[in-house]
């Protein structure tokens, strides 16, 4: 299946899904204009993946910031990565947080109480 690159702007993600290399990942800020839009081919691939993902997903989430309207889409992406990992399939979620922001910090621990899926809280020291 076709990878997904997109490059990170100053209100939307780098985002990198490829399931030839192993790399699931979403980093940087996330306020699109329109969270649909962004979000809508991400969701989609993410189905198609389930449908033949490889045995072990780990998804690394390293954001410095993201929008209301971004917060349920990463959790759909969740629900996708959950759906998953009741098929049998090892699916990890790393969440990556900088020292200094509780906030994100907080926004993980209250990810991982949403789904059932194995949240690794990553401090990234700054």
């Amino acid at each position: 299946m076709k990878a997904i690159y997109l490059e990170g702007t100053e209100d939307c993600p780098l985002v990198i899904l490829d399931k030839d290399k192993n790399i699931f990942k979403l980093s940087g800020k996330s306020l699109p204009e329109n969270v649909s839009a962004f979000y809508d081919p991400i969701l989609d691939w993410l189905t198609e993946y389930a449908k033949d993902p490889l045995k072990k997903t780990s998804f690394d989430i390293i954001l410095d910031y993201f929008n209301t309207a971004s917060s349920k889409l990463i959790l759909d992406i969740f629900m996708l990565l959950e759906n998953i990992q009741e098929n049998g399939m090892e699916v990890e979620i790393n969440w990556h947080y900088a020292d200094y922001d509780e906030d994100m910090k907080e926004a993980g621990i209250e990810y991982s109480e949403m789904v059932e899926l194995k949240f690794n809280l990553i401090l990234i020291n700054n």
